[in-house]
């Protein structure tokens, strides 16, 4: 039995070959070779297709799907962090399936997150040719179709569809039109697949109902009031989603806020004073950082949106691969998705009142926040999760596991804000959490528990076995 890549060398030495010289010396060695990788069984594995690996393809267009995932999310009705995060989690894995067969080393996902099952997923065709590029396209588009379905905007829809079409014209020059149509409808089954796992997680159409009415808040005088307008707080059953890995779950929930109290003397009081004397003390600095990495819904595209769009700059100034740009975004989807959960099973187990009303009723009736404060529990901080998630994949990804990095985040230029820099990935994570305490928005151990929350997740992430360490 011969390999695919002998059977090309066979083809190819034919007509370039002398043939007596070919069949007496050459052709014993390549049998002598055949025998022994037929021996081993090396042959013909998912990674020795006879494609182009992925390594060899840009990730430019992924890299440009993501940058339009940041403006549906920001301009999709029922969008809230919790759903946006959730969305970026299934694109990003629906991805990776795509192009995973193309990447030496790399396993799907499939059989290793939670509830997707090896039998879930399309299989490829045995020794048939694939495109990665144009898999990659068409998994992309049709995953973001179906992650806002029934409220992505017309105008939205129509940028999308042209996207498409507009990559796939210029991926499938050169390329034989069975390929295009093979590799087309892969990467179509996989965004179906990927679609059909994430409807029974409990966040399926959540954007639809954002609030999860009815919800009951308890009558305690620790428990959230309404900030603002808003009077019912965001997705309270969202901790009981199913994670993409529940490790990410199970080791975050072991932490606790402060007993509450409205004791002059008490260790809570203090919290809230420190969050009560930060806001008045502020500098120009300090307010620049709240408003920076506030990550409003709908005036951006979220938190998750902001540590994304750091990725794809990432990955932009150091011209990634399709490769590398898919595990990073693959990565970095599981991390963001997860550490949502794993911060809302906090926020509606303890369901802690926010500093503003506690300050307003215990400190000073007058208080005011720098910006407003989202409508749901305190404990623990979604920024501070999810930025410090994301950190961890930013350290594996870039550095030699220091988090050192000069980088100057451009990616919120199109909000209207400045340029900021960093020298490390854990500095941006702890001024990303400090960023809410500085607004008055979260007490200190809101934040700080939060990135022991996501660093966690990130190194979860990190550690998993689907993902190889020498990317090209």
């Amino acid at each position: 039995m011969q390999s695919v890549y002998m059977q090309q060398m066979l083809h190819q030495n034919h007509h370039s070959i002398h043939q007596p010289l070919f069949m007496k010396k050459v052709l014993p060695f390549l049998c002598l070779v055949l025998f022994v990788a037929g021996c081993r069984q090396e042959f013909l594995s998912e990674n020795d297709l006879p494609n182009r690996p992925a390594y060899t393809y840009s990730g430019q267009k992924v890299r440009n799907y993501f940058t339009l995932l940041c403006k549906i999310s920001k301009t999709t009705p029922g969008f809230f962090p919790p759903q946006v995060a959730r969305a970026y989690g299934y694109v990003g894995i629906a991805n990776f399936e795509a192009v995973v067969h193309g990447i030496p080393g790399a396993q799907s996902l499939a059989g290793n997150l939670n509830g997707l099952s090896i039998n879930d997923m399309p299989k490829t065709v045995p020794n048939a040719e694939y495109d990665w590029n144009i898999a990659s396209n068409a998994a992309l588009a049709d995953i973001i179709r179906k992650m806002f379905e029934t409220k992505i905007t017309a105008a939205n829809l129509s940028v999308l569809d042209s996207t498409e079409r507009a990559n796939l014209a210029e991926m499938s020059l050169a390329v034989r039109p069975e390929i295009v149509s093979r590799s087309v409808q892969f990467g179509k089954d996989v965004a179906k697949a990927i679609y059909q796992y994430s409807i029974a997680d409990g966040g399926h159409r959540s954007y639809i109902d954002p609030f999860q009415l009815p919800y009951s808040m308890p009558p305690d005088p620790s428990c959230w009031i309404p900030t603002g307008a808003i009077t019912t707080p965001i997705a309270p059953k969202w901790g009981e989603n199913r994670p993409f890995i529940q490790v990410n779950i199970s080791t975050t929930q072991n932490f606790t806020p402060l007993a509450f109290s409205t004791s002059t003397s008490s260790t809570f009081y203090k919290e809230a004073k420190d969050v009560y004397n930060q806001v008045r003390s502020n500098t120009p600095e300090q307010i620049e950082i709240t408003k920076y990495w506030a990550d409003d819904p709908f005036n951006t595209c979220t938190p998750t949106g902001h540590t994304f769009n750091i990725m794809t700059q990432l990955l932009e100034e150091t011209k990634a691969t399709l490769e590398k740009t898919s595990v990073a975004y693959a990565k970095l989807a599981i991390a963001e998705s997860d550490a949502f959960v794993a911060c809302w099973k906090s926020k509606y187990k303890y369901i802690l009142i926010r500093p503003v009303s506690y300050i307003k009723q215990n400190i000073d009736p007058s208080f005011n926040t720098v910006i407003g404060t989202p409508p749901f529990p305190a404990f623990t901080s979604g920024h501070s999760a999810e930025i410090a998630a994301g950190s961890k994949i930013f350290i594996d990804m870039f550095t030699n596991g220091s988090g050192n990095y000069n980088f100057t985040d451009y990616s919120q230029l199109q909000f209207g804000f400045a340029a900021r820099s960093y020298t490390n990935f854990n500095a941006m994570a702890e001024e990303c959490a400090d960023s809410r305490f500085y607004g008055g928005i979260h007490y200190k151990m809101d934040n700080d528990k939060g990135l022991d929350q996501g660093r966690i997740i990130g190194d979860n992430v990190n550690s998993m076995r689907n993902f190889p360490k020498n990317l090209r």
